[in-house]
């Protein structure tokens, strides 16, 4: 038989492959010179966002917060696609994002300011639009939020199993 992925070992997988994502971004930033535009930003900081939830459902995992943490998790990836999508489609056809809804965010974070080698945007949409083997930058980003959200989607039933097991 078959064992199938723990609820933990689901939550630390998606922690792990969100953080891995920054990291690669930030390593194709620094390395290949590719630079990051305000929704390339947006884009780290949900994955951050996603690792951290992840993180804490691996504490938390009984109770309502222990049920909310799949539920912010989908939201999240739902979010990080839809931005991936926006810069492709929306974003990358100006010649400017300054003052969009992406720099904005960024900026009242104030991660720009505090983490400037990872969070500071430093192109625009339209000079951020490169491909990665062919392929938009953006999509890759968008398969990445897809693979966290089924992960996420595996944390489901391994809630119900262990609800199941449970009673």
């Amino acid at each position: 038989m078959t064992r199938l992925p723990t609820r933990r070992s689901l939550l630390v997988a998606i922690a792990v492959a969100a953080l891995g994502s920054v990291a690669f971004a930030v390593t194709a930033q620094h390395l290949f010179d590719m630079q990051p535009c305000p929704w390339c930003i947006l884009q780290r900081l949900i994955y951050v966002a996603i690792a951290l939830v992840a993180l804490v459902g691996l504490g938390w995992s009984s109770g309502a917060g222990g049920r909310a943490v799949p539920y912010l998790l989908l939201l999240l990836c739902g979010l990080g696609i839809a931005t991936a999508l926006w810069q492709h489609f929306v974003a990358s056809a100006s010649a400017s994002c300054n003052l969009t809804f992406a720099d904005r965010l960024v900026a009242a974070t104030r991660l720009d300011a505090l983490l400037p080698e990872v969070f500071q945007p430093r192109a625009t949409c339209a000079e951020a639009a490169v491909d990665l083997l062919g392929v938009p930058f953006e999509f890759w980003s968008v398969a990445m939020f897809a693979l966290l959200e089924a992960a996420t989607l595996g944390v489901f039933t391994s809630d119900r199993r262990f609800s199941a097991a449970t009673r």
